[in-house]
């Protein structure tokens, strides 16, 4: 990756200073914005604040006591091309809530056990939807960077050409933000968050545990905001948002298979077949009905006070439910089977003409 990167600042003053981290680049000639004091931050659960370059700081700045400043003055800046699309409306009020979808969990741990060697971590843009209530995360691609104790750079060209190719797919998903796998904040996160915010006002950053080191894969979203004197060095915090899961129908056919491999000595199983996916939608059916009999069953005789919002629920279940005459069901029911089967067999009927037809071809 031909990103250049920029050198560190001048060593610190003081005799425990922040470590200075330089800012994300892109991968063109344009020169790269003198480093300004970053401060790491740890996700804790009120947010822990992390400083980071003010925008409008041309020159070095007087540090306050107990901060580094930069010593060399920074040369005139281009702004580095933004990738085109929509972005989040607006600052994210109280309560707002990120909902992830499994494809994403899927993808960004596939990143991570392909990464290069060496490779601390893996890094990706987020995609997704906006509503007045939720952001609801439904892709990603991840970014190829390089990353050091003292530099940062990143494949903005690469970035740029992938949710082009993503648009022509999906037009609707926006750029919400950017994922990191690894458990904590960096300085260096500070750098490439400043990134997305030029793609996206207030982008989430979103942090996979792929080292498991609480025995369980932690998933955070957090969202930036500024804090400090205006006019001076400015910094940044992270606070966390409500993390939810949501999946669409096909989604939940590939977790329930996925769940299965727990049980299994060697972790792989095989795929079910229509018929048994029948069956066991069927069984499932079977005991949430018999749950929900117990239930009613309990609360005539007495065993259980009655909850008026579970009674609406079931109510609304069996008013959704058509009358119709047992006799006039079955008939129904066997004629759709019927035509199922019909459909089944010429549809096998075709393929076996068509693979018939090929091989007659080839002879």
């Amino acid at each position: 990756m031909a990103t250049p990167a920029v050198s560190p600042s001048a060593p610190p003053a003081t005799p425990a200073p922040a470590p200075v981290a330089a800012p994300v680049s892109a991968p063109t000639s344009v020169p790269a914005p003198a480093p300004t004091p970053a401060q790491a931050a740890a996700p804790p659960s009120a947010g822990t604040p992390a400083s980071s370059s003010d925008s409008a700081a041309a020159a070095a700045t007087t540090a306050a006591p107990g901060q580094t400043s930069a010593s060399a003055q920074a040369p005139a800046q281009t702004p580095a091309p933004a990738l085109p699309g929509p972005a989040l409306p607006g600052p994210f009020p109280g309560g707002r809530v990120v909902r992830l979808h499994p494809v994403i969990l899927a993808s960004i741990v596939d990143s991570y056990e392909r990464r290069n060697e060496g490779a601390a971590r893996v890094i990706g843009t987020l995609l997704g939807t906006v509503d007045k209530h939720s952001v609801e995360v439904t892709n990603c691609f991840s970014v190829p960077h390089n990353e050091s104790e003292d530099e940062v750079a990143v494949d903005m060209e690469f970035a740029k050409n992938m949710y082009e190719l993503h648009k022509k797919v999906s037009p609707n998903e926006l750029i919400l933000g950017w994922y990191a796998t690894g458990h904590d904040i960096t300085e260096h996160s500070v750098l490439i968050h400043e990134y997305y915010s030029r793609e996206a006002p207030n982008p989430i950053h979103l942090t996979v545990d792929t080292s498991l080191q609480n025995g369980r894969m932690s998933i955070k979203a957090y969202v930036s905001t500024l804090m400090g004197v205006p006019g001076r060095t400015m910094g940044v915090m992270f606070t966390p948002l409500t993390v939810k899961y949501a999946y669409y129908d096909t989604e939940r056919i590939g977790v329930d298979l996925i769940m299965k491999t727990c049980f299994s000595p060697n972790r792989v199983i095989g795929l079910s077949s229509d018929l048994q996916q029948v069956g066991g939608a069927s069984a499932r059916i079977q005991d949430a009905l018999s749950t929900v009999l117990q239930y009613a069953e309990d609360v005539l005789s007495g065993k259980v006070s009655a909850d008026n919002t579970v009674g609406r629920f079931l109510m609304s279940l069996v008013n959704q439910v058509p009358k119709i005459v047992p006799d006039d069901f079955e008939t129904m029911l066997n004629s759709n089977i019927n035509d199922l089967l019909m459909v089944t067999y010429l549809a096998n009927l075709t393929q076996s003409q068509i693979a018939l037809n090929e091989k007659l071809v080839n002879l």
